[in-house]
């Protein structure tokens, strides 16, 4: 079983925001953008996560994602199946926020096997501290106007690989345009 944490940092909300995914100090990826939510950096990190694994060949190996945005787990646990019925909208009618990433989640997570716990941000659990420095990281290099560390990724698949097979898979301008 892969263990892995996500997390997502906005310094301004929107700001410069950036996501991380977290296995240990050989093993996780970084990415960001001038400017998102944290709600995208915490869904870009999970959709990140699952793109590297499958990469890897570990697309069949358990995943255990540790998460600190109740919005993620609810989004994919939850709230999608009702989501994709109504053609991504919500109870109320109105559009799902980030609709371009829920769907390319929806499809990553497809016949995977992932559970996702739940862990308290902030307060001192070592693998969601460790994403969360790293989210921090990249969305502070974006605000410096610099490029922040992809990291070593899965395998050799870095957090650069990472977002470049993210654009080229989304099948929305706006998660291309967020990405770049």
């Amino acid at each position: 079983m892969i263990i892995a944490a996500v997390d997502g940092s906005s310094l301004s909300n929107p700001g410069p925001a950036g996501w991380a995914w977290y296995v240990d100090d050989g093993c996780w990826a970084s990415g960001g953008w001038p400017s998102a939510t944290n709600n995208r950096g915490e869904l870009m990190a999970l959709l990140a996560l699952l793109r590297a694994t499958a990469t890897a060949g570990l697309a069949s190996e358990p995943l255990r994602v540790l998460a600190d945005s109740q919005y993620v787990i609810n989004s994919v646990t939850k709230w999608m199946p009702g989501w994709k019925r109504r053609g991504w909208h919500k109870g109320d009618g109105k559009p799902v926020l980030n609709a371009d990433l829920m769907q390319a989640l929806d499809e990553a997570l497809r016949g995977r096997p992932v559970a996702f716990d739940w862990v308290k941000g902030h307060a001192g659990h070592p693998l969601n501290e460790a994403a969360d420095e790293r989210a921090r990281a990249a969305a502070t290099a974006y605000q410096a106007g610099t490029t922040p560390s992809s990291g070593p990724g899965f395998n050799g698949a870095t957090g650069a690989e990472t977002q470049v097979a993210a654009r080229a898979s989304a099948s929305s301008g706006e998660l291309q345009a967020q990405l770049f």
